[in-house]
């Protein structure tokens, strides 16, 4: 690999909405026509990672390609030859190399991860299982396999930075050689990408939380494939306060500060509002340049082309196979499961 790798997943499940597109997708799509070129950039979908909550296995090929789709119509580069594009279980390396790091990781490393600590408590003890336990390894391999040395994560997954590094880094040690390059740490991270890598948008009808998928009633979520109208009806319906006075207060009105923050977001300019008495123009503003992002950007959805897609996974996957089964064999022939001699 002649270039550095920037690595990052494109979600393989679940509904999008806005807050995926302005804290994920469109940071994720300005990494790959920022540096492409200069870089390779790596996007694999973690289809693997999907199974460590509880799916429904019959939709997740047909999540994979509506989320693909979407990723496309917000402008993901199909014809950059640096940008790849592929799937995490279509290259067993990725399994293949957590086999053989998990007997180099401690059960206390991965009883530290906060992500598993938080996870678990919400599913409860009878239904967590060794995917979510194991979830830090093979996303250490998804990182190791490729040398990537950036991969853009929020505060929330820099453990996952830090356990990579440590593996990596225990496996150089302990057979003494450069079996692989390991990631910048978190703090150089930070400093290449920027420190703010995404906005979290609030939920419009709780915004104390971010907006989410696990919202099981949907009602403060806009989802990319919602309908103008469905998506008019839930600003509308926005949660607000009865203080009186459109004014900036995260604290004490989240709720009025998360429909300013998505107007400015989408264009408009909240300073037209502040102080106004009645919440309903805001409202109505926020409604009008939501349901014009969902025109034109259901619009442009329609126009994507499944085929260059999946011409796209194909030449990606080939590729990023190569690559993956060249460091994967040399850790087999290391730790003994490949002759030295060829």
């Amino acid at each position: 690999m002649s270039k550095e790798v920037i690595l990052t997943g494109l979600r393989a499940n679940n509904d999008l909405h806005i807050g995926h597109v302005f804290g994920a997708m469109l940071p994720i799509i300005d990494v790959a026509k920022q540096y492409a070129g200069k870089y390779q950039v790596n996007m694999f979908i973690p289809d693997l990672h999907s199974f460590t909550t509880p799916i429904d296995h019959s939709k997740l090929q047909q999540q994979i390609f509506d989320n693909l789709r979407m990723f496309v119509a917000a402008g993901l580069p199909l014809d950059n030859p640096n940008v790849h594009i592929y799937r995490q279980s279509y290259i067993p390396a990725h399994s293949e190399l957590t086999i053989i790091m998990n007997n180099f990781t401690g059960m206390g490393e991965m009883e530290r991860m906060t992500q598993f600590k938080d996870k678990s408590a919400k599913l409860g003890t009878n239904r967590v299982t060794v995917g979510l336990f194991d979830y830090p390894v093979l996303m250490a391999c998804d990182i190791l396999l490729y040398g990537a040395a950036y991969v853009p994560v929020g505060d929330d997954q820099s453990q996952h930075i830090e356990i990579t590094r440590d593996l990596g880094q225990r496996l150089n040690a302990r057979f003494d050689q450069e079996l692989f390059v390991v990631p910048k740490t978190v703090k150089e991270q930070h400093e290449f990408f920027g420190k703010d890598q995404g906005l979290r948008i609030k939920d419009l009808a709780d915004p104390t939380k971010k907006m989410s998928k696990s919202d099981e009633t949907g009602k403060g979520v806009i989802f990319l494939n919602d309908s103008p109208e469905i998506a008019r009806k839930k600003v509308m319906s926005a949660a607000t306060d009865s203080l009186g006075g459109v004014q900036y207060d995260y604290r004490e009105r989240p709720g009025i500060s998360n429909l300013l923050d998505l107007l400015k977001l989408f264009g408009g300019s909240p300073e037209d509002f502040i102080g106004q008495t009645q919440y309903g123009p805001l409202k109505s503003a926020v409604a009008d340049k939501v349901t014009d992002f969902l025109e034109e950007f259901q619009s442009k959805l329609t126009s994507v082309n499944d085929d260059k897609i999946l011409q796209k996974l194909e030449i990606s996957e080939e590729a990023m196979a190569k690559q993956a089964n060249q460091t994967l064999f040399k850790v087999q022939q290391t730790v003994g499961l490949r002759s030295k001699d060829g």
